[in-house]
């Protein structure tokens, strides 16, 4: 059930999905509506390009970076005489040049917002750069295909570097952190006194949301999307629903099975005690509402930062845990083309940067290199060599007690 500016909209849902999917859906679109009502009539063929091209998601972010730009065209240049987004006008739009664009790049890498009371510093990295760049490509691209604008200048758009996903460290638990953080959600053990007065009532959801994270690499928008009635347990399978409207059965496990069921039959809120609209949610608050995906992400980050031994805000994400599923899975034999299919990658190029991924393969490298401990078995050894030198029996001596020593077997001779 979405909130409108007068009325309230309710969903008519004749199809097949779950209504709080079609819901999340709606709620999107009204998003996008809305900021196109904001911007310049003449873009509406680019609006229309986006809503049969892209996810919904993709669309979204596409439209805030496009609202971004336009408010810097108002704010912080003379490239229109508008005094808001929705008055800048075609002939302005046409007059704007490659070099204008590739400022405008500049500006987004750090920029300030100064309002009554607080001055707030913004810095992006290359990859939030590239997807502003992207966003006003695609715009100028479309406003030129339909002749709207007399050039297309995106050609002389600068080059924005972004790390090649082979070229990224791949961050993932190891099994024995998966270990630790799965004793931390059962035990309560590296938890703050406050953290467990909130786990004594959520240590059975908690863990199965990191189970379902950790044995399919679901997608945060997958988990939190989950119903009750997503799951057949006669069949030992549950439905989620993937990006571009697919849907997947997923088979359950013995491990997957006991926890659902451990949460469902012994914590989850009756239905009497839930918001109307979120009693098929599988995942609920303490509200009894459907879990937010902020809600789950800062629990994902909590339990890693346990198994990490870091700090809260240095915990890992549930796309994390995602990378966590697939490596474990390569390591433990299985195809990366079987792996694909259970991750729903739509390459399997995706799935083999993780078989790349060598687990512990630094940490084996390092542990090869122990310098200092080495420095003090040399000083060690030389030191009680050159005691039994001193000592008698001559060279014999010496080199009895390099063959003990060297089998770690050092006997005190009386």
């Amino acid at each position: 059930m979405a909130q409108g500016t007068d009325k309230i909209v309710k969903i008519h849902n004749k199809s097949d999905r779950p209504d709080n999917i079609v819901e999340t859906e709606n709620e999107i679109d009204e998003e996008c509506e809305k900021l196109e009502t904001q911007m310049p009539r003449f873009l509406r063929s680019f609006f229309i390009y986006l809503r049969g091209n892209v996810l919904p998601m993709t669309r979204l972010a596409y439209l805030r970076d496009i609202r971004f730009f336009l408010d810097y065209l108002v704010r912080e240049t003379d490239l229109t005489e508008a005094e808001s987004i929705g008055k800048i006008t075609l002939k302005e739009f046409d007059a704007i040049r490659a070099a204008d664009i590739n400022i405008y790049l500049d500006y987004c890498r750090k920029y300030r917002v100064e309002t009554e009371k607080n001055i707030t510093v913004y810095e992006n990295h290359s990859k939030t750069l590239a997807r502003k760049k992207s966003s006003v490509s695609v715009m100028f691209k479309q406003l030129y295909r339909d002749e709207l604008i007399s050039r297309n200048i995106t050609d002389g758009f600068d080059p924005i570097r972004v790390q090649k996903a082979d070229e990224r460290e791949i961050k993932a638990l190891q099994d024995d952190e998966v270990m630790i953080m799965l004793d931390a959600v059962s035990t309560g053990t590296g938890l703050t006194e406050h953290e467990r007065a909130y786990w004594e009532k959520t240590r059975k959801r908690d863990k199965a949301i990191l189970i379902l994270f950790l044995t399919y690499g679901l997608r945060l928008s997958e988990l939190q999307q989950l119903n009750v009635s997503s799951f057949n347990f006669s069949r030992g399978e549950f439905k989620i629903y993937r990006k571009r409207g697919k849907e997947s059965i997923m088979p359950m496990n013995d491990s997957v099975t006991a926890v659902i069921h451990d949460y469902l039959n012994n914590e989850r809120k009756e239905d009497s005690a839930v918001v109307p609209e979120h009693r098929d949610a599988l995942f609920l608050s303490l509200q009894g509402r459907r879990m937010t995906q902020r809600q789950i992400r800062e629990l994902v980050k909590k339990y890693t930062s346990i198994a990490l031994k870091t700090s809260r805000s240095a915990g890992y994400s549930p796309h994390k845990l995602r990378a966590t599923a697939a490596t474990s899975l390569i390591g433990r034999g299985n195809s990366i083309y079987d792996v694909a299919a259970l991750l729903d990658h739509e390459q399997v190029t995706t799935t083999q940067l993780y078989a790349r991924h060598k687990a512990n393969v630094k940490r084996d490298l390092v542990h090869g290199m122990e310098w200092e401990i080495e420095r003090r078995e040399t000083e060690q050894y030389e030191t009680v060599r050159h005691e039994t030198e001193r000592h008698g029996n001559g060279r014999h001596k010496a080199e009895r007690y390099e063959t003990e020593y060297g089998n770690g077997e050092v006997k005190n001779e009386k």
